[in-house]
């Protein structure tokens, strides 16, 4: 089975190299780290001090970076050895957050799932512990692991909707992969019986909650007292944020927008697309929405302005405001501190959603569209709090769009707004935990891995 996974593999990536190389020369994609990708573990990792034992703990991206990072420091605290805590990621968000949080000598790009490209690692670091955040099965790499006579954990672990289909055609051989892993925890009792049904022993799975609700809120940051300062003396307001927005959502949420400015024409959108590549998309849509400037905007005071770009939208005399386009890694989860509204992205097109628990932390009233099954357990347990507004940003289905009429109910709207802040905080609070109970799981198979 493995030799046949493999073969396909390598068919598979002698196919995307074209389609790897163009995202290379064009947008810079998949160029950082490609060495350690291939197998090559990099000095500054070798050559770090290696503790008494080494947790290896792979985190996809962002939001598995930011999950995991209060479980590094509770594992560390728990452990009666040293441990080194080692972090990959495969993307090149993840890895400069999970850099930044964890220091460059932990840090290395997750190598491809072939024994050559496994190896170096598995002989340079020699993990008594390989934890993998949320569902990350790959074949090679969890037998390489249990080969090397690391124990297995899977930790935040969910079956989304949209994978469990996949996962059910495939059991048969699933079930083999799944017997390397010798421990699950799954975020919820659902999760925890679609990782049953798609193969895993019942005797090895356990819920221990989200980890997404421990994360601790983001540091302030003096960008967004800048620019909350800059808006109040420009007589701005009130701000939206909109955040992570992705592909086919800038241009719907501008036309919601529209709608506030008809009625509150200082109103102000912070809009943070997802993908650092689409920056200058946005940008430049921006630019012909309307009648947009070519220019920066240097709001008074904000020394930072070319974080934040500016264009007006004038569709018609009577009708103007501000967008603020947050063209950076890092500041949104700060940022959503300064709406009056949070729009989480993700979510008005087909997607999934994103993670809404960051503008919760601020007791921010909060906005998703229809589309958040990556997020159903979250949104459900928000959702039956009535903490959450669902709003469609276009017609589906006979279904009208009414984003923009739900947030000209809402804007104005201090007392509704604050409850449904308050109920979302609340939410977040009651859910807290999985990270304190993860980690003694963990430990405990540490332990009994000697």
């Amino acid at each position: 089975m493995y030799f046949l996974y493999s073969a396909a593999l390598a068919v598979a990536f002698v196919l995307a190299t074209p389609y790897w190389i163009f995202k290379m020369l064009r947008h810079g994609k998949y160029r950082a780290g490609l060495a350690e990708r291939l197998g090559r573990v990099p000095e500054r990792v070798r050559s770090a001090q290696p503790g008494d034992q080494c947790v290896w703990i792979h985190a996809v991206s962002v939001g598995e970076v930011l999950a995991i990072s209060q479980l590094v420091q509770e594992l560390k605290q728990s452990s009666a050895k040293k441990l080194r805590i080692v972090i990959s990621t495969t993307t090149t968000t993840g890895q400069n957050l999970a850099r930044e949080r964890f220091g460059e000598e932990n840090v290395f790009y997750f190598p491809l799932d072939f024994g050559f490209c496994i190896g170096p690692y598995m002989r340079a670091l020699r993990p008594k512990l390989v934890v993998m955040a949320e569902t990350e099965f790959w074949p090679n790499f969890l037998r390489k692991a249990k080969r090397c006579g690391a124990a297995v954990a899977v930790v935040n672990a969910r079956i989304s909707d949209r994978s469990l289909p996949g996962y059910r055609r495939w059991r048969g051989i699933l079930a083999r992969v799944l017997q390397n892993v010798d421990l699950f925890l799954a975020q919820s009792e659902d999760d925890k019986r679609r990782v049953m049904e798609i193969g895993a022993a019942p005797e090895r799975v356990e819920v221990s909650g989200n980890l997404k609700f421990d994360v601790k809120p983001p540091a302030k940051l003096e960008i967004v007292e800048q620019v909350r300062q800059a808006i109040e003396r420009g007589g701005g307001g009130p701000i939206i944020v909109a955040g992570s927005t992705v592909e086919g959502e800038e241009v719907l949420l501008l036309g919601a927008f529209q709608v506030i400015l008809r009625e509150h024409s200082e109103a102000v959108l912070i809009l943070a697309p997802r993908h650092p590549e689409r920056f200058e998309k946005v940008w430049e849509m921006l630019q012909g929405f309307g009648v947009g400037r070519d220019e920066l905007i240097s709001l008074p005071g904000l020394t930072r302005f070319e974080k934040l770009r500016r264009t007006e939208l004038a569709p018609n005399a009577n009708i103007y405001g501000a967008v603020l386009l947050l063209d950076t890694i890092g500041e949104l989860a700060s940022m959503y501190e300064l709406g009056d509204v949070a729009i989480v992205g993700g979510s008005f097109v087909p997607l999934g959603g994103h993670n809404i628990l960051e503008p919760a932390q601020f007791g921010k009233a909060i906005v998703v569209g229809p589309f958040t099954h990556n997020f159903r357990d979250i949104i459900g347990i928000f959702l039956r709090e009535q903490a959450i507004v669902v709003a469609r940003a276009a017609a589906e289905h006979g279904i009208k769009a009414d984003l923009g009429p739900k947030l000209l109910e809402l804007v104005p709207d201090e007392s509704s707004r604050r409850k449904l802040g308050e109920r979302a905080l609340a939410v977040l609070e009651s859910q807290r935990g999985a990270t304190a109970r993860t980690a003694r799981s963990l430990i405990r198979l540490l332990e009994a891995a000697k």
